[in-house]
């Protein structure tokens, strides 16, 4: 499997647990920080070469050594980041993360580079040569510019995927439309799904999703697990049952198993459970880049664990 996956570079500084902000400057003892690279992009690319993926990665950081640092992690993980643009006038993307004690992650986030890449950064040779190009972000890159990307990789035989950063209340149907027709897999969280749609129900979202020309949804629902859409139909693929530490990276590491059983010949619900293994697994510990898996080792923890069913 060959893939590009291109949008939305961060560098994350997890702390745990947070319980709130010391008054004053008062100290609070923790213990974990970590740092990693993130982002729909950054933390897709991660897990796709954990499960044995040819990965190379794109966008935009600063000239920073945030930037220099974030490449390395990349580089570390086995990932091509040639195609990674260095922003001189623009900081890299990072975020700090306070992990409350159940897992959720308020976010303080530096927008950075992300929103600087242009099509003019674009390889279109490499893009025409990748069997899968995840696009993570096309919100960031604005819908014109992301859809004529999706669509030369598309037109040159990739199967192409998108995922979103921005949180659902801050989203709209326009700053993605023009990209959906162009998606063959769009993997929006649900929260996202409602946000960026205006819909007050999942299976409203998709009507309108499918609407504006995306096919195969496959909507993270966190514990909920995975829905599954296409206009014939919708059903739901159960998650994992485990002891969550911290939920980052849990949405590009279900995108990441989820691609990779699709590259397998997999049907999008044998894809599905992959992709809820995978996050399940980044789930137990903290920051995008937890765990030593592997697909073999990823494939039987989903034969071994007992998920938790839904209705």
């Amino acid at each position: 499997m060959k893939v590009i996956t291109l949008g939305a570079h961060v560098l994350d500084i997890l702390v745990r647990p947070v319980d709130g902000i010391p008054e004053g400057q008062q100290t609070a003892l923790v213990q974990d920080i970590r740092i990693t690279a993130a982002g729909t992009a950054a933390g897709t690319a991660l897990t796709l070469a954990k499960l044995g993926a040819r990965v190379r990665t794109a966008g935009a950081v600063g000239t920073d050594s945030t930037g220099d640092f974030l490449v390395s992690l990349l580089n570390t993980a086995g990932i091509d980041t040639a195609l990674i643009v260095r922003k001189s006038e623009q900081p890299t993307s990072a975020s700090v993360l306070p992990i409350r004690p159940n897992g959720e992650r308020p976010s303080l986030h530096l927008l950075g580079a992300n929103p600087f890449y242009t099509l003019d950064d674009v390889d279109w040779d490499a893009l025409a040569a990748t069997d899968f190009l995840h696009l993570g972000g096309p919100e960031l890159l604005g819908a014109p510019n992301a859809a004529r990307i999706l669509r030369h990789a598309k037109d040159n035989g990739a199967t192409t995927s998108a995922d979103l950063i921005a949180p659902g209340a801050l989203g709209s149907l326009d700053a993605i439309a023009a990209a959906l027709p162009h998606v063959d897999y769009f993997l929006p969280n649900d929260e996202q799904a409602l946000g960026f749609t205006g819909a007050t129900t999942l299976s409203a979202a998709c009507e309108i999703l499918h609407d504006a020309g995306a096919h195969t949804l496959a909507i993270t629902q966190g514990a909920a697990g995975a829905l599954l859409s296409t206009p014939e139909g919708t059903h739901t693929v159960p998650a994992f049952a485990v002891d969550v530490v911290d939920t980052t990276g849990c949405g590009d590491a279900f995108s990441a198993g989820f691609l990779r059983g699709l590259a397998l010949g997999r049907e999008p619900a044998a894809a599905a459970i992959l992709g809820n293994a995978v996050a399940a697994l980044v789930a137990q510990g903290l920051g995008s880049d937890h765990g030593e898996f592997t697909l073999a080792t990823a494939d039987a923890f989903a034969a071994q664990t007992p998920t938790v069913t839904t209705r």
